[in-house]
């Protein structure tokens, strides 16, 4: 499998934005279902956010109306933009890409949200 490259992390205060990038060359990227997900220390890895090859989108009742999904087939990109950021999405965020029997996750990238 094609190994993901995750970008964007960082610390940022409370009420900040933050927009992350997921890679994936050498695959046929617009036939796949991306997803954004979550991990928190002690907790569960948490669906953030998917996006379908057609474009429907579905989002964590968490973050609904902060953070928006998107995707670009032709730079084989996928983006997670999230404003409004709260101490509560403080977690290593990681992309997915899943469908056909394929699914390939990315290394993590940490976000921090702190004053």
């Amino acid at each position: 499998q094609v190994p993901l490259v995750e970008s964007g992390g960082g610390l940022v205060q409370p009420g900040g934005s933050l927009k992350l990038s997921c890679q994936a060359p050498g695959i046929a990227f617009n036939i796949y279902v991306l997803g954004w997900y979550r991990q928190a220390p002690g907790k569960q890895r948490e669906l953030v956010a998917r996006i379908t090859r057609g474009g429907s989108t579905n989002y964590a009742d968490s973050v609904k109306g902060r953070f928006t999904i998107s995707r670009d087939n032709a730079q084989n990109t996928a983006y997670l933009q999230m404003n409004g950021l709260k101490p509560e999405d403080t977690a290593v965020y990681y992309c997915n890409v899943n469908g056909f029997g394929y699914d390939a996750w990315g290394q993590g990238t940490q976000v921090t949200v702190s004053s």
